[in-house]
């Protein structure tokens, strides 16, 4: 029903930034909430942000002021700003969608049944 494709991640210096896309495709009109996760060997998804389709966002304290979440509805694509990139930002970078449900709190991985592939980031010092 719904597709997912990030892009955009790479190699940067701590200090950088990147911005990822995600790409939303399929027969699902409603895009309630969108999130972006990231994931480390050995760890389970950290959610990120995630963004309401009334408007509304949510951050990880980790990356709060230093990452912003938008959306492009006639582009059909999800964005992730990374801004003052840090070694710890190392991960892979997965975008996520819940066409059924509003976001109604942090991204939390079982709050989205969509998920792409993901791309990864890494951070060097």
């Amino acid at each position: 029903q719904v597709q997912l494709v990030e892009s955009g991640g790479g190699s940067v210096q701590a200090g950088g930034s990147l911005r990822l896309s995600c790409g939303v495709s399929g027969s699902t009109s409603s895009r309630y909430c969108m999130g972006w996760f990231r994931q480390t060997p050995g760890k389970g998804r950290e959610g990120v942000a995630n963004i309401d389709n009334t408007g509304p966002t949510r951050y990880a304290a980790s990356v709060e002021g230093r990452f912003t979440i938008s959306q492009d509805n006639a582009k059909n694509t999800l964005y992730l700003q990374m801004n003052s990139l840090k070694p710890e930002d190392t991960a892979m970078y997965y975008c996520a969608a819940n066409p059924w449900q509003h976001c109604w709190r942090g991204p939390v991985e079982t709050d989205f049944p969509y998920w792409g592939q993901g791309t990864q980031v890494t951070v060097s010092s």
